[in-house]
């Protein structure tokens, strides 16, 4: 009776971690990221979205929610937080000296794309 057991208990914690190393493995959807999902919004819903802590841009007709990126970010804090919650796209392109982002800025900033401007 013992052996059955051992083996039967043995069998479930195979099948948990089976489980589980399949949930990690199998790819997050929007819906699972707790992101917002994508559609349109407004630069006023953009707008209610202007602090360091809850921080979307609108950049050349995207939305864009970037608090995550805020304390990665190269520069210091400042100069991005001001684009808070404001269209950025002529910050964006001219950001130091006039000098565009590189193209490996452009797919990152993808990552944080959440919808379109209307």
């Amino acid at each position: 009776m013992r052996k059955i057991y051992l083996m039967a208990t043995a069998a479930f914690w195979v099948l948990v971690g089976g489980l589980w190393l399949a949930g990690l493995s199998a790819p997050e959807t929007l819906a699972d990221s707790g992101a917002p999902v994508k559609k349109d919004y407004s630069l006023a819903e953009v707008a209610t979205h202007a602090s360091p802590g809850d921080c979307w841009m609108a950049i050349h007709g995207k939305v864009y929610d970037v608090t995550a990126y805020l304390p990665d970010h190269p520069s210091r804090p400042d100069v991005i937080e001001v684009w808070c919650g404001r269209e950025a796209s002529a910050a964006y392109d001219t950001k130091t000296r006039g000098r565009r982002h590189s193209e490996a800025a452009d797919r990152m900033l993808e990552g944080y794309f959440i919808g379109d401007l209307k």
